[in-house]
């Protein structure tokens, strides 16, 4: 097992700053070089706007992330309890045509899927929605 960090914060806006803190001083450690830190740091932060905006529509509940360092790979894992999240149901981003063609939504998990090696979804009744990312650390 690798290097650890957690956090739990409310599902609120007023604590994306804490989320940012939290990824700056894994990121640091882990060893991640600048461009690397603002990769997971934009996607941690998508993925937590997400939770607090449609897991849990801006009402109470614990947003759960873990950062892992093993081997080359950051592991970042984010838990919530809110409604179920179904990835597939999200259509792809229209992000080659006008302003006025494109759908509302789906930019968030297009983001995260490019500025990161590996996105997942799982969902159980009992252990809520859990979002599995992994950045590949390059020298």
């Amino acid at each position: 097992m690798g290097q650890k960090f957690s956090l739990t914060v409310d599902s609120d806006v007023n604590e994306l700053g804490a989320v940012a803190e939290f990824v700056e001083r894994a990121a640091r450690a882990f060893g991640m070089n600048d461009d690397q830190l603002y990769d997971v740091q934009m996607a941690i932060d998508e993925a937590v706007t997400n939770v607090i905006e449609h897991a849990y529509h801006r009402a109470r509940g614990d947003i759960h992330i873990e950062m892992t360092k093993r081997g080359s790979d950051v592991v970042v894992t984010i838990r919530d309890h809110g409604e179920r999240f179904d990835p597939k149901k999200v259509a792809q981003p229209k992000t080659r045509a006008g302003l006025s063609e494109r759908n509302i939504g789906g930019l968030g998990l297009f983001f995260m899927q490019k500025l990161m090696n590996k996105v997942e979804f799982e969902f159980s009744d009992e252990q809520g929605n859990l979002l599995t990312m992994v950045k590949r650390i390059k020298k």
